[in-house]
């Protein structure tokens, strides 16, 4: 399946959640199922637990997050960390 085929997975309507990127046909977020794969959850588990979506709604998500973020840096502060014993 194509990027522009996963993509037209995702609906933004300001008339559904108030404009926050869903999953076509249903009102479940793009950011939930991110926040769900960042937590460890398995794309089986989240098709279980959200019946009516597909392997490819969540890799649309995924996609979508892709895109999201293809011409955005997020800065991330670079802690000290401890040298590794040698």
């Amino acid at each position: 399946m194509t990027r522009d085929n996963l993509l037209s997975r995702i609906s933004i309507n300001p008339n559904i959640c108030s404009g926050t990127p869903c999953i076509r046909g249903h009102r479940i977020w793009v950011s939930l199922i991110l926040d769900l794969l960042a937590a460890g959850e398995t794309i089986e588990t989240i098709i279980e637990e959200y019946p009516g979506i597909e392997k490819e709604d969540i890799l649309a998500c995924i996609a979508y997050g892709a895109e999201m973020v293809r011409d955005y840096v997020v800065e991330i502060p670079i802690g000290t960390h401890k040298e590794a014993k040698k």
